[in-house]
């Protein structure tokens, strides 16, 4: 009449941590890896920033620099409208290097 059911308890705690540790693993070399590339990349192209390369902030903005504050961390753009002061931290790309890249399908 009545059925006894056992469950397992002792596989080990290794192999109840394997899912955790793989997606871990898996956040790591898809998320944080490129992210720290890529903040690399942005890091070495705003060192080498020279007046007159036409450049792409973070918010969108399209200019050249005119002229490069070092003392302020500043830089100042022409766009079409007139000249603009951002910080260096904001220049995203240089804009021959973002349509450059391939289109995306």
């Amino acid at each position: 009449m009545y059925t006894v059911i056992f469950l397992q308890e002792g596989i080990g705690s290794l192999a109840n941590m394997l899912p955790f540790l793989a997606i871990i693993v898996v956040f790591y070399f898809f998320m944080i890896r490129p992210q720290m590339s890529r903040q690399k990349k942005e890091k070495a192209f705003q060192s080498e920033i020279k007046k007159g390369t036409k450049v792409v902030t973070s918010s969108g903005i399209h200019g050249k620099i005119s002229e490069i504050n070092v003392a302020d961390n500043t830089i100042t753009l022409e766009t079409g409208a007139g000249k603009i002061k951002f910080e260096n931290s904001a220049i995203s790309m240089e804009l021959s290097k973002k349509y450059s890249a391939p289109a995306k399908k």
